[in-house]
């Protein structure tokens, strides 16, 4: 069994890194954290009332059990609350206990090749388009039901870049040892095949 080895996938909002890094860890029979899943679940307890402070440091296992994680009010929530240095500091030893995990551990987030694991052993940052992430955003959206238009999905993609890339604490940016991943003209399954060839061939190195 594999000690301790972690990936880290970091981009922007519907860049793929989700289903990458999902399909990787199948793949490669590791454990996986969606580590926007915990912000998420901070976004939804503060629109329930809590600050986003209280709502990081009570946080629970079962509150990333929640279908409404995934609606577009709470993603905003979320990356409002991510912006808050208390907030991440609450966060961080969580996902680190998680990334040292026996047999291999895929995290992916915005700032794991950065702040989260800088000592991962495979860094793969991935991205496209704002309008084609917008596209992909919508159209998941528009599949769950959600009365919103690509005009609107766009500015709110557009808006959070601008968010999680200028805050103060762990902006989002590529590691400078990652991979960078530009998935604007790729199908999921090249994507996904890209990734497995490069983090296979940092095991066998």
């Amino acid at each position: 069994m594999m000690e301790g080895f972690t990936v880290a996938i970091d981009g922007p909002a519907a860049a793929g890194k989700g289903t990458v890094s999902r399909a990787v860890a199948e793949h490669f029979g590791f454990a996986h954290l969606d580590t926007g899943l915990l912000y998420r679940a901070v976004g939804a307890k503060v629109l329930e009332g809590m600050t986003a402070e209280e709502a990081a440091e009570t946080l629970q296992a079962a509150d990333l059990d929640n279908d409404l994680l995934r609606t577009n009010a709470v993603a905003e929530a979320a990356s409002k609350a991510a912006a808050i240095p208390a907030v991440r500091a609450a966060l961080v030893d969580f996902q680190r206990s998680f990334a040292m995990r026996a047999g291999g551990a895929v995290l992916d987030g915005r700032d794991i090749g950065t702040v989260i694991c800088p000592d991962a052993q495979v860094k793969l940052f991935v991205t496209a388009t704002p309008q084609v992430r917008a596209q992909r955003r919508f159209a998941e959206l528009a599949a769950s039901g959600e009365d919103v238009t690509l005009e609107q999905v766009l500015a709110d993609v557009q808006a959070r870049d601008a968010r999680d890339s200028a805050r103060a604490e762990a902006p989002l940016k590529p590691a400078q040892d990652a991979e960078q991943m530009d998935t604007s003209t790729m199908d999921i399954d090249t994507a996904v095949a890209r990734a497995i060839e490069l983090i296979a061939a940092r095991r066998k190195g």
